[in-house]
């Protein structure tokens, strides 16, 4: 069984967004039609379940899809080379824009600068160079920041599992600038507590099998994941490979954990499309710029645990929920 627990936190955070989001709420009669270009860079569990609660949360506050909300909705299907005219071709046709993942955000950035953009799943927004700064963008794009509570994933819940640990691997896409700057945040906080990053990188999917079995081959204790798209678009893969190894795979996406991992202290993608939607509807009712529209965190963060990963490597998944109460 996989059980997810959310903690206290979490549900005073998303009592406050539903309350704020209810002042907004409006229903489809009430709207005037617009029409919202999305384009998505890949399939997988996390970026679809971004959409979904982008697509849902317009819905709860009066833009529903087939009334007074037109979709105009591509998926790069992680094709980089057809981004450019992807972007284009919804931008073409849509009032507004949502960016679902880094590189969907830079393709549409650099078709306009007049139309509101928003984006979702996005690290590190100002290396990604689409924002300025976070709290002022500068620029006409806004959105929501998929970055975890990467010290809290690996202190709190990794390394208390594996408490002689030597070696903590890491996998994921050079190339992929969120990818990046998470692992550029992990790595330090391992050294800090004398563990050696062993880092694996891949640049497509064909490489996962050779990297994961390279981490197994120099005996990582464990592996942190980060939330890269190639990554949890494998996630049967990559967990079979560290399940057989009897590795505690700890971080990424709540999606990528459900999917094959053990756990991770993260955002839920649905909420945070919801959250994503709600900021597109406060900019078209009280007119704001998204220049001057901060970019937000999560609101919603959760414990999930893999109960069949744990048990499959010999851990008990109630030592993983007694680590985040103590």
């Amino acid at each position: 069984m996989k059980k997810i627990i959310n903690l206290l936190l979490v549900v005073s955070l998303a009592l406050m967004s539903i309350l704020h989001g209810s002042s907004t709420t409006a229903s489809a009669q009430e709207r005037e039609p617009i029409s919202v270009g999305i384009l998505q860079f890949n399939a997988h569990g996390s970026l679809d379940e971004n959409y979904r609660g982008f697509i849902e949360g317009l819905a709860e506050l009066g833009y529903v899809e087939g009334e007074n909300l037109t979709v105009n909705y591509v998926n790069a299907a992680a094709e980089v080379s057809q981004l450019p005219s992807l972007a284009s071709s919804i931008e073409a046709e849509s009032d507004y824009l949502f960016a679902i993942a880094t590189p969907s955000a830079q393709a549409l950035a650099n078709t306009t600068q007049d139309k509101v953009i928003l984006f979702s799943s996005v690290a590190d927004p100002i290396g990604a160079g689409v924002v300025d700064t976070l709290e002022e963008p500068g620029r006409n794009l806004t959105g929501t920041t998929n970055i975890g509570p990467i010290e809290q994933q690996i202190n709190q819940i990794l390394l208390p599992l594996v408490p002689e640990a030597k070696k903590i691997g890491l996998i994921y896409n050079s190339s992929e600038i969120n990818a990046q700057y998470q692992v550029d945040i992990a790595v330090p906080i391992l050294e800090e507590q004398g563990i050696q990053p062993v880092i694996k990188t891949i640049s497509s999917t064909n490489d996962i099998s050779q990297a994961m079995n390279a981490l197994v081959n120099e005996e990582v204790d464990g592996i942190y994941l980060v939330t890269d798209n190639y990554i949890a678009a494998s996630m049967a893969l990559v967990g079979e490979i560290g399940k057989e190894a009897g590795i505690p795979m700890i971080g990424g996406s709540n999606d990528m954990i459900l999917e094959n991992g053990l756990a991770t202290y993260g955002l839920d993608y649905y909420e945070l499309g919801v959250q994503t939607a709600e900021m597109l509807v406060r900019i078209i009712d009280e007119d704001l710029d998204p220049a001057t529209t901060p970019v937000e965190l999560a609101n919603y963060l959760e414990l999930v645990v893999n109960e069949d990963y744990a048990n499959a490597i010999g851990i008990d998944p109630q030592e993983i929920y007694d680590l985040m109460e103590e």
